[in-house]
């Protein structure tokens, strides 16, 4: 990959798309998160960010885990 110039508009673009990626993923990390400990279901959530159950529980599932939720209770 060549290295781009960092005046360069276009990469400055591209760069805030990439920023604003993570901070719609950290946004969403967050928001999965307080949705589940106010006892919210995996397909609440799901439904709420416009997938499926199985897509929002996939990408969330092993970091609510280590983060201490308890998910046993969670039908739906």
């Amino acid at each position: 990959m060549a290295e781009l110039d960092p005046l360069d508009p276009i990469a400055d673009q591209l760069s805030a798309v990439v920023a604003l990626r993570q901070l719609a993923d950290q946004l969403e990390d967050a928001a999965v998160e307080n949705a589940l400990r106010a006892a919210w279901t995996w397909t609440d959530v799901a439904t709420a960010l416009a997938v499926t159950r199985q897509a929002v529980h996939k990408k969330h599932l092993t970091r609510v885990i280590l983060a201490g939720l308890d998910l046993r209770r969670r039908n739906g």
